[in-house]
């Protein structure tokens, strides 16, 4: 798991670094979407984290029950996490009770600390165990703290949840459940879906990035698949994906990540076993299917890369 990690965050350290500089737009203010009678969200930039949106690049969510209000995500930064509490204020006078954490990805628990000092219960897929303790872990809040100054800084903490799942759970607060499914190893190994069956709401973590292309990594990207077959039996009737806008076409929009997916892998799948060169190999490929869609250029050829490595291992 260390190793796979390894390769994440070397990847991610460097498309922030060749991507920091350029035009600097006003950040992006936390506003909570209302998605379901119970249901909220906010949404963060389709972009690479730096210090001018404040990292804030991906969606959390909540849900507010009778008794309280069930976070799902902290968001990338401690600032970021109280300006998401202040917009639950906005929506409820109500305690956040609990935080649910989709997976161990920088940009969406580097808040998490903020929803502790206020009493939440943090839950997360047992997972993400190995690397929180690891040194893969230690050394990214270490660059984090340079490469997202001020916002990261020594005083943000990576947060140990108080309480590990390992199988579906449900979850009752205040009269509502809400069921809690893992779904990796995918993206991570400890992806973690969370549904409102009353109402029909998908919170999918990071396994659908919604209308943008995604960040691979390392990733498992034929568990990866197999879990989005899982979501799509679901039946949502609206998907809050880890990036991208609110989704009530769940189906169509899960199916792009899905069919991205399948796509690298049929390609880079090919080239493996015909032994082929990389180079050559992604040179010879058709992308224009998925080259307009945002952060097509930062990540396209690394997703293509890892996939192309990852095919070798498995068609041997």
């Amino acid at each position: 798991m260390v190793t796979w990690r390894k390769g994440f965050v070397a990847v991610c350290a460097t498309l922030l670094l060749s991507h920091s500089a350029g035009a600097q737009q006003p950040p992006r203010k936390v506003v909570a979407q209302q998605v379901s009678a119970s249901a909220w969200f906010v949404q963060g930039d389709a972009a690479l984290g730096t210090p001018a949106n404040r990292n804030f690049i991906s969606n959390a969510g909540f849900v507010v029950t009778p008794a309280g209000v069930v976070v799902i995500d902290a968001l990338g930064s401690p600032q970021l996490a109280r300006e998401l509490l202040d917009e639950i204020a906005r929506v409820t006078p109500r305690p956040v009770t609990h935080v649910v954490v989709t997976h161990y990805h920088a940009d969406h628990i580097y808040g998490l600390q903020e929803f502790r000092k206020r009493g939440a219960r943090i839950i997360a897929q047992r997972g993400a165990l190995d690397y929180i303790h690891s040194d893969t872990a230690a050394s990214r809040l270490v660059a984090s703290r340079v490469e997202l100054a001020p916002w990261i800084d020594d005083r943000t903490e990576l947060v140990v949840p108080d309480q590990w799942i390992d199988g579906a759970t449900d979850l009752e607060v205040g009269g509502v459940r809400l069921r809690l499914q893992p779904v990796g190893p995918a993206h991570t190994p400890e992806d973690l879906a969370v549904v409102l069956p009353a109402e029909g709401v998908l919170f999918a973590g990071d396994l659908v990035f919604r209308g943008r292309i995604p960040f691979v990594g390392q990733a498992d990207s034929r568990q990866w698949i197999a879990a989005l077959d899982t979501l799509l039996k679901l039946e949502a009737k609206v998907v809050v994906p880890g990036h991208g806008a609110l989704s009530t076409t769940a189906r169509e929009d899960m199916q792009l990540t899905r069919d991205y997916l399948a796509f690298l892998r049929e390609k880079m799948g090919a080239a493996a076993r015909e032994m082929e060169p990389f180079d050559e190999a992604y040179a010879r490929v058709d992308w224009s299917r998925y080259e307009h869609l945002p952060l097509f250029r930062a990540a396209n050829r690394m997703n293509a890369y890892n996939t192309y490595l990852l095919m070798e291992r498995q068609v041997k």
